[in-house]
């Protein structure tokens, strides 16, 4: 796939406002608008590369750190049953890295998050329990830019 045509490139050339929470020269973190999975992020290396192994070792360990860094904000304000961490790039051949809270209500729980449904979100328990995390939203994307900064300059 040509940079022209990646999703990523062009996400990244021209964010929607919100979106990115926190962005360096080499990285930038997203917010991923996932209905039902609220504190959905993608940290995304900012050139156009296809492989981790493509990158240097340095920056390899560059975007680890950056996966780890949100995970942990995820788990200390969100506290999710399991975080999800992917890397897949089957549709968009870009460096990117998936990391998704989950939780045992979620509706695909446990299967990943592009399986099968395993429930729907229509009771009003299940809708409110959505809405909590989406509140906390604002806390997460302070936390992860602050765990990014420390890890960044650390």
């Amino acid at each position: 796939m040509e940079k022209a045509a990646c999703d990523l490139c062009k996400l990244l050339a021209a964010p929607p406002e919100g979106v990115v929470i926190w962005a360096d020269d080499a990285l930038t973190v997203v917010a991923v608008d996932e209905p039902g999975y609220p504190g959905f992020t993608r940290v995304v290396w900012n050139a156009h590369v296809k492989e981790m192994t493509d990158l240097a070792p340095h920056e390899r360990e560059r975007v680890m750190r950056a996966v780890w860094a949100v995970e942990q904000a995820q788990r200390d304000v969100l506290a999710p049953h399991k975080v999800n961490v992917a890397s897949f790039g089957n549709m968009t051949p870009h460096v990117h890295w998936h990391v998704i809270p989950r939780y045992a209500d979620d509706m695909h729980f446990p299967n990943p998050t592009w399986g099968a449904r395993q429930r729907s979100i229509d009771t009003n328990s299940d809708a409110a329990a959505v809405a909590v995390r989406t509140a906390l939203l604002p806390e997460l994307h302070r936390t992860i830019k602050e765990r990014l900064e420390e890890s960044h300059h650390g």
